[in-house]
């Protein structure tokens, strides 16, 4: 690592030269930092923690470490039960919702147990039984028993014992570094600028190499699960020139508002009360009640609710499970009023239903429960016998669950796009790598816990390529230089005037909560072509502005402001070609339409929707910004194709040993963009 200045206009900047800069800390880029030390020790290079660094607004403070449900899932190849589970198995169940990339889905699967083991071997808790098998369970969208759960903080586990390990190893962590661009020269991505949020200077980190791991668009929402403060360097790596893609396809569930908690799997099976309030909290109503021919189908939707958690289209009709979603939306949306979850009682009879009963629940439900030993008469007694951990982890954010209820809405959960990247997780700049929910590799629908699971592999993969192939490639001393230079003055300029604000400057933090209530309203769960069109336009106008008239605030509350108001841009850009292409309802989210269908018939008509174009499924959205034209622009690009081959080990074996493996796409042909230089071993 060496370290240096450079003097631009009078302003002396801190240079420190790596490899590899890792942005985030979180699950996936810890591991990207682990994996790259002990590849680059493989591969005989000299000192290799000196030739990395981690930089982080705040270790600790992203999604991995903050966030979880019932019992946190993490999705892998099956290790149990009487039925074989393949890598291309587990990639056609990835690539049933669509919109996805076949050759990374493949990779997910043909990876997955690499690196749950490895996750295991570090002493993240994943139960086994006495034979030492890691038995499954069935999660969203999952047709085998794959998912398995260290408990609700199953994210936090990876977090904390990757740590450790990344501090063994005496990678350098730059923390409180809010990165500002990722830099560019001829070659691709050179380094990136950040603010020091504890000096409040700029520094630039020059470097092969960069690994974006900064997570999803948590404040882009409103009504929002993500940890407060989750931004996503989307507009870093839109002005970069990285084409993103699926950023139509967020998803959304119920979760507690205070604290920010998934209420997914056993808090839904053992079937609590819903009830809705005035916004002073009274008024207490059996909300879900009218809605439903008996307490024994309300009951099970409920129960089902655990694993058919995200709302989902596909689930509305014939009183499915998202029917929940739809009723608990329109009590707080269209009728102003607050929801509640209570674990202290059954649901209760009113509007002519008959009382609860275990008993009269679908025998799917009534099943697990038996099975389950969950048959005590209350939800919270259930819920102590079933996962006591999911009551201990409520206590220790201040809410006992013993004793209140949780107020609860649908909230933006998750975003299965993000960035396109090949199959080594290279985005469509070189030498710039996302990984983690940044680089969105699922489509419409995916598998509870796959997050995680790609998370592992993509960083893993992401660090074999720079560990093998960019290991020692050298940046251009002028073109570093001038795109240095560049974003010195660029974001020093957007400092100043946010500390010397013009007359007609916006304030940033209305900026915020206006991008935010415009997400939630028009690019969340319920859209409309028309909300859509006249979002993306006032989106444009705020854009316009902020370029125009500058932001008032501290600087990071100015510049975090722009960096949303960009990414809202590109979100609704996608939103709004997606649906003029004729996308209808789809995935997690439901458009309505004049001429559509009611999701019950007494809905009034604000719900009729439109069902969802199958066709789409077949492209993936691209959505690009030239930020010479200040422009978005769309494309539908074919999904890559990929089967599992039947490879020879020989040639397998000298493509390894000479490296050459590392310089071709998941079917083994090479990359079409470059020719690598490789190094043997």
């Amino acid at each position: 690592m060496k370290e240096t200045t450079m003097n631009i206009d009078g302003r002396t900047v801190p240079v420190i030269e790596v490899n590899t800069v890792i942005v985030g800390t979180g699950a996936a880029g810890l591991n990207c930092a682990c994996r790259l030390f002990r590849e680059m020790e493989e591969t005989g290079v000299a000192d290799p923690a000196s030739r990395l660094a981690v930089v982080t607004r705040g270790v600790g403070l992203g999604t991995s470490n903050n966030s979880g449900s019932d019992k946190q899932t993490y999705y892998k190849m099956g290790t149990s039960g009487t039925e074989p589970d393949l890598a291309v198995d587990f990639a056609r169940t990835l690539t049933a919702g669509g919109c996805t990339h076949a050759d990374v889905a493949l990779i997910e699967g043909a990876n997955s147990l690499r690196g749950f083991y490895r996750l295991a071997d570090l002493g993240v808790p994943f139960p086994h039984n006495a034979n030492g098998g890691f038995i499954g369970y069935k999660t969203d969208h999952d047709p085998r028993q794959r998912g398995t759960s260290a408990g609700p903080w199953t994210s936090r586990f990876m977090v904390r014992k990757l740590l450790v390990e990344l501090r063994r190893y005496g990678i350098a962590v730059y923390d409180r570094f809010h990165v500002l661009a990722v830099l560019t020269d001829g070659d691709g991505a050179c380094g990136v600028l950040c603010l020091n949020l504890a000096s409040g200077g700029l520094t630039v980190l020059r470097s092969r190499n960069v690994v974006a791991a900064g997570g999803g668009p948590g404040e882009l929402y409103e009504i929002s699960v993500y940890p407060k403060g989750q931004m996503g360097p989307y507009a870093q790596l839109f002005e970069a020139g990285a084409a993103a893609h699926n950023l139509t396809e967020s998803q959304f569930g119920l979760a507690s508002i205070d604290p920010r908690w998934n209420l997914s799997g056993t808090y839904q099976q053992v079937i609590p009360r819903y009830y809705s309030t005035d916004a002073e909290g009274n008024d207490e109503r059996e909300f879900l009640n009218p809605w439903f021919p008996s307490m024994a189908a309300l009951a099970t939707d409920i129960f089902l609710k655990g694993y058919q958690w995200p709302f989902d289209h596909d689930k509305v009709a014939d009183f499915g499970s998202s029917l929940i979603d739809i009723l608990v939306q329109n009590e707080m949306i269209n009728k102003g009023r607050r929801v509640f979850m209570d674990f202290r009682e059954n649901p209760r009879a009113t509007d002519g239903l008959e009382p609860f009963a275990l008993e009269d629940l679908d025998a799917e439900a009534l099943g697990y429960l038996e099975r389950s030993g969950a048959m005590q008469a209350t939800p919270i007694e259930r819920l102590a016998h079933m996962n006591p951990p999911s009551i201990e982890l409520y206590a220790q954010m201040g809410v006992d669950l013993w004793k209140a209820p949780l107020e609860i809405g649908v909230c933006s959960q998750h975003c299965n796009g993000g960035f396109a990247v090949d199959a080594w997780w290279e985005s469509t700049v070189r030498h710039l790598f996302v990984v983690g929910e940044l680089a969105g590799t699922h489509g419409v629908k995916r598998p509870g816990g796959s997050a995680l699971n790609a998370g592992q592999v993509g960083s893993m993969r992401a660090a074999q390529r720079i560990a093998h192939l960019y290991h020692d490639d050298a940046i251009d001393d002028g073109a570093f230089a001038r795109a240095a230079q560049a974003a010195v003055r660029r974001f020093g300029g957007l400092i100043a005037a946010a500390e010397s604000p013009a007359a007609e400057a916006l304030d940033a933090q209305a900026v915020v909560r206006d991008i935010q209530h415009r997400m939630s309203a028009h690019a969340g769960m319920v859209r409309s072509a028309a909300g859509v069109k006249a979002a993306l336009a006032e989106a444009r106008d705020q854009w316009k502005r902020i370029r125009t008239a500058g932001l008032k605030g501290s600087a990071i509350e100015a510049l975090e402001a722009r960096e949303l108001a960009l990414a809202q841009l590109g979100f609704l850009t996608a939103v709004d070609a997606l649906l003029k292409r004729g996308s209808g309802s789809r995935g997690s989210h439901l458009v309505t339409d004049p001429s559509g269908e009611l999701p019950h018939r007494d809905l009034g008509d604000e719900w009729r929707f439109i069902g969802e174009n199958l066709a789409l499924r077949d492209e993936i959205l691209t959505v690009t910004y030239d930020a010479a034209a200040d422009a978005f622009t769309t494309a539908a690009v074919a999904p890559r194709r990929a089967e599992a081959t039947d490879d020879w080990f020989e040639n397998t074996w000298a493509a390894y040993r000479d490296a050459s493996v590392f310089a071709t796409d998941g079917d083994g042909a090479p990359l079409p963009y470059a020719i690598y230089q490789t190094k043997k071993h």
